[in-house]
């Protein structure tokens, strides 16, 4: 089985998961932000990655109320590990920092934190709140910010319930041209 069809399983198994206080699906959420990537005609790591942003969620099993019961799944650390073994940086890097980015962009941007959906805001005071600025200094020396940053507002933006974008197969080709040759 290759990395391809591993994803493919991991949607046909936990796809139809709820996103964690959101009208999506897990699937429908990943969907959707592949889709903004490939509109803005990003590099193609950069589409799989915004595909496998959240692939830590479908990884664990804490259940769609973990963030209700003070939980951090740290599901952005799982899916850079689970991802590290098929993928170079330029997809688990982004997957990693998605998160910090929210952080970041909180802490430079007070309209980003006063548009967040609720149930990001709950998740953000699990994940740390806002960056101080030793943070956001520490996050902009980092290669991949950019493409983290990016990431994060395609995240943000992929919550619109019944939206029609393509299905997981449409990015299979995606997927086996960003893994690595060793893989």
């Amino acid at each position: 089985m290759d990395i391809a069809d591993k994803i493919m399983t991991l949607f046909a198994q936990h796809g139809a998961d709820a996103y964690f206080g959101e009208a999506v699906t897990q699937q429908a959420h990943a969907l959707q932000a592949a889709y903004l990537a490939e509109q803005e005609g990003v590099s193609n790591a950069l589409i799989v990655a915004a595909l496998l942003h959240d692939v830590g969620h479908l990884l664990h099993d804490e259940g769609e109320d973990a963030a209700d019961r003070g939980v951090d799944t740290r599901h952005e650390e799982d899916g850079r590990a689970w991802l590290e073994r098929w993928f170079g940086p330029e997809v688990t890097e982004p997957v990693h920092l998605h998160v910090a980015a929210k952080r970041y962009l909180c802490a430079i941007d007070p309209s980003y934190l006063a548009d967040l959906s609720p149930a990001s805001v709950q998740s953000l005071a699990l994940q740390g709140g806002p960056f101080t600025p030793e943070e956001r200094e520490a996050f902009e020396a980092n290669p991949y910010y950019a493409q983290a940053v990016c990431l994060r507002h395609w995240d943000d933006q992929a919550k619109i319930p019944d939206l029609d974008v393509p299905g997981v197969e449409h990015y299979r080709e995606r997927i086996l041209a960003a893994a690595r040759k060793d893989a």
